[in-house]
């Protein structure tokens, strides 16, 4: 029997890779026989290049980086072992899980780090990008990434602004006179899971803002800043993008990127499409995925409900396994085949993080057993 396997990551626990590694033992505890083919899949955040090397032979190169609070950190850009196209992550430049709780706030923060990895891969002749969008912290409108790419940015007294989230109060002048040239030549895909506009209600601001540490006053301020940011960057490059789809993806990163050439996509779309999923799915008999959380949203763009899709596409049963559900109306229930937990007695979160692996591995074991007696 032929199982494939392609959970996202479990943030905060497991890559999709080590995710992938655990429910394909799982499944082999019950059914030796059974041949499993891991896809560990992404939307574009975190683990979206441990996706993409694992499916292509590709390489990972470590580097050191400007961190999202002007700290150095190391962080890794992967290579696709196919088309020699350079992989960043936003999640490992200016991610989540660079900053403690008690340092959240997005005045603080800077997205300078992602344009200096950008001019890296340029550096080392890479002249096709695809940049992960999903899991920042930042909400800087992209103007720390574009500082790094040479764009300046003043206040109304002529001084240059840094580049962080707090310097988008600030700026009065915006000059790309000296953006890297490289940047026209060169392709540039973004992969994100999201499709909210710049600013207002359902913009990057008032949607996101709060998880990366912004008060009610800050998002007022904030999402006021970035629209007068968004409209002096348009002036300057006499473009419009500032009310697309998606361009409020990692605080206004997806704005400023396609300010410079870059194509946004669906982050699951295009690495399903990269990984050869459909492909997989096709000639399986079942199909397992996961993450760490699973609601309502992720039926919005995220991987597995990609996998569900493709996965009743080709009439193949695929199951649901994340660390915790929360679906009261049972939405869940209504694309995937089967909707599991992997916590099956009492704990609390951090407890069940901590045994992240034991508990994937415990409960597809158990479905797999039900699954196998079920198919007798």
């Amino acid at each position: 029997m032929r199982f494939t396997i392609s959970p996202d990551s479990f943030k905060g626990s497991l890559s999709a890779q080590q995710a992938s590694d655990v429910i394909s033992e799982a499944v082999h505890s019950i059914m030796p026989e059974a041949d499993c083919v891991q896809l560990p899949m992404a939307d574009g955040g975190e683990g979206t290049i441990d996706a993409l090397v694992h499916a292509t032979n590709g390489n990972r190169i470590d580097l050191s980086i400007t961190g999202p609070l002007g700290e150095r950190i190391n962080t890794v850009m992967g290579i696709n072992g196919y088309t020699n196209e350079a992989i960043l992550e936003v999640a490992s430049v200016c991610g989540m899980d660079q900053i403690e709780k008690d340092d959240l706030n997005p005045m603080n923060t800077t997205s300078y780090g992602l344009g200096e990895l950008m001019k890296y891969a340029l550096d080392q002749g890479y002249n096709q990008l695809l940049i992960g969008l999903g899991g920042s912290v930042v909400n800087d409108g992209g103007i720390g990434m574009l500082t790094a790419l040479g764009a300046r940015f003043y206040d109304a007294d002529g001084y240059t602004l840094e580049g962080y989230g707090r310097d988008l109060l600030l700026v009065d002048q915006v000059d790309f006179s000296n953006l890297d040239p490289r940047l026209k030549k060169s392709e540039i895909r973004v992969a994100s899971d999201v499709d909210n506009p710049l600013t207002g209600t359902n913009g990057a601001t008032y949607v996101f803002g709060p998880q990366k540490g912004a008060t009610k006053l800050m998002i007022q301020k904030l999402d006021e800043a970035i629209k007068s940011y968004s409209s002096l960057v348009e002036d300057e490059i006499k473009g419009s993008f500032q009310f697309r789809p998606g361009v409020g993806a990692a605080g206004g990163l997806g704005f400023a990127l396609m300010t410079i050439g870059a194509e946004l996509k669906s982050g699951a779309l295009l690495i399903a499409s990269a990984i050869g999923l459909e492909q997989g799915i096709a000639t399986s008999q079942l199909v397992i995925t996961g993450e760490g959380k699973s609601d309502e949203q992720t039926l919005f763009g995220k991987a597995p409900s990609h996998v569900a899709q493709l996965s009743r596409h080709h009439q193949v049963g695929c199951l649901l396994i994340s660390g915790a559900i929360d679906d009261p109306e049972g939405k869940l229930r209504d694309v995937f085949s089967g909707v599991f937990s992997t916590i099956q007695k009492p704990m609390s979160e951090e407890k069940s993080m901590e045994n992240a692996s034991d508990l994937l591995y415990q409960q597809t074991a158990n479905i797999v057993h039900f699954y196998q007696n079920l198919s007798k």
